[in-house]
């Protein structure tokens, strides 16, 4: 049988982006300047800072619309349940139809929380003890085995992939493309991620929001004076 892997991380790639903070500024001064708002694209950073946060202070949200990203995820299969939440986005992820899925299962890491306590609204996870952690540990690894043993015997027989991937659990890795814009990236990231100076509390699962972290990191590099912005502004949305 083949080997079955074992990982705890996501891994997040910029695969292309046309996005900049100059996108939101010739958006925002068509209204006023018309063709011309190109041409005052960098003319004054200051100035540029300011509109920028007036544009998200007060929540005029579509020139930030002007802006693509696309990101290669890797990640389990139940991360990409939580992200199709997010309908804005343009997504093509790996099928399990049309290919063999590779034996890469997701397992906790000794620094994943593992109890949670109050309820549902109010609750936190708190660190699993010793023992905890190992009953993960080898019960995930023996449920994956016994999973892909059960795929590749179907397979073995000429079952379809279709058909025999119904054995598999979500935590096996699959990997998408998901395309947004500053906008939506934004909106998703309020949402996945938990940060004291959120306006609004947010309570993401830590693996989608493992994902999140890491695009915001391609976020901030990309488009510094929209960041810094939406973080002034209590990391919501406009």
């Amino acid at each position: 049988m083949e080997s079955v892997r074992f990982r705890s991380d996501m891994t997040v790639e910029l695969v292309k982006a046309s996005a900049s903070d100059n996108d939101v500024l010739w958006a925002a001064r068509v209204s006023t300047k018309g063709e011309q708002s190109l041409d005052e694209v960098g003319t004054d950073p200051a100035r540029s800072g300011g509109l920028i946060n007036y544009l998200m202070r007060d929540r005029h949200g579509s020139p930030f619309e002007h802006s693509t990203m696309t990101f290669l995820v890797a990640a389990p299969i139940f991360v990409f349940r939580e992200f199709m939440r997010h309908r804005v986005w343009s997504y093509n992820e790996e099928s399990g139809r049309y290919r063999k899925l590779d034996p890469v299962f997701y397992v906790p890491g000794p620094e994943r929380k593992l109890v949670q306590e109050g309820r549902p609204g109010k609750y936190v996870f708190v660190p699993g003890t010793d023992e905890q952690h190992k009953t993960v540990q080898d019960t995930v690894r023996r449920s994956c085995e016994a999973s892909y043993a059960a795929y590749l015997e179907m397979l073995d027989a000429g079952i379809a992939r279709e058909v025999a991937r119904t054995v598999l659990p979500v935590g096996i890795y699959s990997s998408m493309y998901a395309t947004c814009n500053a906008r939506a990236l934004m909106h998703f990231l309020s949402l996945r991620t938990k940060h004291e100076e959120a306006t609004f509390p947010s309570f993401p699962q830590r693996e989608i929001e493992m994902v999140a972290e890491k695009m915001e990191e391609h976020f901030a590099e990309l488009m510094p004076l929209t960041y810094a912005a939406w973080q002034a502004n209590g990391r919501v949305a406009p």
